[in-house]
């Protein structure tokens, strides 16, 4: 349902993203993962058509996102790490608004409305503007807007960041469903716990290039028994170097920073 081929993206000098292939499959829960600064987000936003990819090639269902971007973003839902509402309309305009985008008719999209903002708890703060949300009912509120078109795909960026435990439990429990009637999700993430208890599969990238690409088990496989997906992507960025070197200063505060 997404499949990126030698995807590259540059600036300048910089590369971001260095020769990326992946695939991933219809009603698949894909977890993207990497350190900051990896390529996650513009990996992310070249899928979506808001990046225009260096060279290679990205595929949403048959359409490329360059050659074919309007098919390609019809089928597509997308939420960024930091939603980005209009700040003046409420709760119910703004879904009203993202419904009259994608060319809903007036009384499906309030219907469909209704439904989202009951789904996420959302209907008693539906009159209030969005600008006096928490980060949390933004979050939910924009991913009710990604979902009012019942887009094939769906990407989100962090989506769990900043939701309390029960509006995160929420998200996980909605994304499993959609996934379940079909609709690809394709999830970066920080939080390994969520990734590892989640996905279908995972990718990990560091420094623009995928590093690792298969189920929990199959990685863990590569990395060692009994190891978590933290374990796994620490040994694989370098980042149990890092933990390593935080234990040995916290060993010597407690000895009083003796050598």
């Amino acid at each position: 349902m997404i499949r990126l081929q030698n995807v590259t993206k540059r600036y300048g000098q910089l590369t971001a993203v260095d020769g990326v292939t992946l695939e991933v499959h219809r009603g698949e829960l894909f977890g993207f993962l990497g350190p900051n600064g990896a390529g996650k987000t513009t990996t992310i936003k070249m899928c979506t058509g808001l990046l225009r990819p260096s060279s290679g090639h990205v595929w949403i269902g048959p359409y490329d996102v360059v050659a074919d971007p309007l098919a390609a973003k019809a089928i597509v839902g997308y939420v960024p790490d930091q939603p980005l509402l209009y700040e003046k309309l409420t709760g119910s305009e703004f879904l009203d608004f993202m419904g009259g985008l994608w060319g809903i008719p007036p009384a499906e999209r309030q219907r469909k409305a209704k439904e989202l903002l009951e789904l996420f708890d959302l209907t008693g703060a539906s009159g209030d503007l969005c600008e006096g949300y928490s980060h949390g009912m933004k979050q939910k509120l924009a991913l009710a807007g990604a979902l009012i078109h019942d887009p094939q795909v769906l990407f989100l960026d962090e989506p769990t960041v900043g939701l309390d435990p029960r509006s995160a439990r929420l998200i996980k429990d909605l994304l499993r469903g959609l996934c379940q009637r079909g609709v690809t999700v394709f999830m970066s993430t920080h939080i390994m716990e969520i990734a590892e208890r989640m996905c279908d599969r995972v990718a990990i990238i560091d420094h623009g290039r995928i590093i690792a690409t298969g189920t929990v088990d199959e990685l863990r496989a590569h990395g060692g028994p009994g190891q978590s997906l933290e374990d796994i992507f620490l040994q694989l960025t370098g980042g149990e170097e890092d933990r390593e070197l935080i234990a040995f200063l916290g060993d010597r505060a407690d000895e009083g920073g003796r050598p």
